[in-house]
């Protein structure tokens, strides 16, 4: 099976819907994904992923399957930085800040933590889990330990449009990593998919391997620039986001 998660368009967060820039990424992705054979489409009920998927359903004639549980994941945090400051969403947190503490780069252990137990971030991030799971379930991948059991092994190929922190809590789930690593050390620009395979070298196991983390080719042929909207401050100097 091969699973495609997609990040939306480039944001307009205060309309929950995308940038002029963010439907002509839509559009080049449509091209893309339409030229593919898709067994089932999911989508976020936010109107960011919505209005991406929007394009490529109708290029496609094609439903998608609205779940809860794909929209951005919600947690928020009280960093020990900002005192007093309004909480922040889980992964907005420096890692100059919490990678002195080793707990956050493991799996078991990373949630336990204070500022996470606090912010309950791992009681959703189980919950988002638990989701997924049940939706591999549903298509043949039941979840046993830290791998799957292939019930009904297919090559079929499933679609995700959501957001970036949500696709780091999924790959960090198939991986069996903590999503510490993933939320601050890797940057999928909007409307760019990521491709995640099945491997079953023994009958019945089945783990998931990342082929492609953010393609972002189908602008590059289309002579589209990626956004910059996956990322914070590439150096001090710059005017893009500080702290």
């Amino acid at each position: 099976m091969r699973l495609l998660i997609i990040r939306h368009g480039d944001p307009d967060y205060e309309k929950d819907s995308l940038t002029e820039k963010g439907w002509r990424e839509a559009a080049l992705l449509a091209e893309r994904i339409s030229k593919l054979e898709v067994a089932a489409f999911y989508v976020s009920p936010l109107g960011r992923a919505r209005d991406t998927a929007s394009l490529t359903l109708k290029k496609m004639n094609r439903e998608a399957v609205e779940c809860d549980w794909l929209k951005e994941f919600p947690t928020r945090i009280n960093r020990p930085d900002m005192a007093g400051a309004r909480k922040t969403l889980a992964w907005d947190w420096l890692p100059q800040d919490w990678t002195g503490e080793e707990a956050y780069f493991c799996r078991e252990e990373w949630a336990d933590t204070e500022v996470m137990r606090e912010g309950g971030v791992g009681l959703e991030y189980r919950k988002v889990t638990g989701s997924f799971d049940g939706l591999l379930a549903r298509h043949g991948y039941v979840r046993e330990g830290k791998i799957y059991r292939a019930e009904r092994p297919n090559r079929d190929t499933i679609v995700f449009f959501c957001h970036f922190g949500l696709e780091c809590v999924l790959l960090s789930h198939l991986m069996n990593v903590s999503p510490m690593i993933l939320w601050h050390h890797t940057c999928a620009a909007p409307a760019t998919v990521t491709t995640v395979v099945t491997e079953e070298r023994r009958q019945g196991k089945a783990s998931f391997r990342m082929g492609a983390f953010g393609d972002i080719s189908h602008f590059y042929i289309a002579g589209e620039e990626p956004s910059f909207a996956a990322r914070f401050c590439e150096t001090y100097d710059s005017e893009e986001r500080h702290d």
